[in-house]
């Protein structure tokens, strides 16, 4: 698949113009930074979605399947994936119901609690991941699109975004990448 032509003009830089000249100027910078914003999430999301594809996962699953594989035992309980993931319990099971079926996780009463149920990584989700890891780490992580310096300035601002929206609490704990040397 070829990428797509480059448009002639910025388009977000053109909305920006037609809200000021709307009467909106007072809003239209956080108009064009949403808007970015998403742009952005577009673009890098079809980059995953292309390295995933010869592996058959989707980033959700993905995710999923990276989680495990960090965790000591190679299990967790549904609830806390759906909290470490940040998405509704309802999403884990929707993914975990794919991936067992594709068996790549196994589901496994929970030992000490009978109302929990554990996910469990299978050796072919272990394998799985690993390849689809490698895809990601040469095809689009070790490319973000920006220098590296860029890319730390981004992770500090997206950051202070994500911390000022109430998406985690450090109190007092600076993040790995404020440490790293640019």
């Amino acid at each position: 698949m070829s990428p797509p032509r480059p448009l002639p003009l910025d388009p977000i830089e053109e909305a920006h113009r037609q809200w000021v000249g709307h009467g909106w100027g007072d809003v239209a910078d956080g108009m064009a930074a949403v808007t970015s914003l998403v742009r952005a999430q577009q673009i890098v999301m079809a980059r995953v979605d292309e390295a995933l594809k010869p592996t058959g996962l989707t980033f959700s699953r993905y995710e999923l399947l990276m989680l495990l594989s960090f965790s000591k035992t190679g299990a967790l309980p549904m609830a806390k994936a759906s909290a470490r993931l940040q998405v509704h319990p309802t999403s884990v099971t929707n993914t975990v119901d794919r991936l067992e079926a594709a068996e790549l996780v196994v589901r496994v009463p929970h030992p000490s609690d009978r109302r929990a149920t554990l996910i469990e990584i299978t050796d072919a989700g272990r394998e799985l991941v690993a390849r689809a890891t490698e895809d990601l780490n040469a095809r689009v992580f070790a490319l973000p699109g920006l220098p590296p310096d860029r890319v730390q300035l981004l992770l500090q601002l997206l950051s202070e975004f994500r911390h000022a929206a109430g998406d985690f609490d450090t109190e007092g704990v600076a993040p790995v990448w404020s440490a790293q040397e640019n």
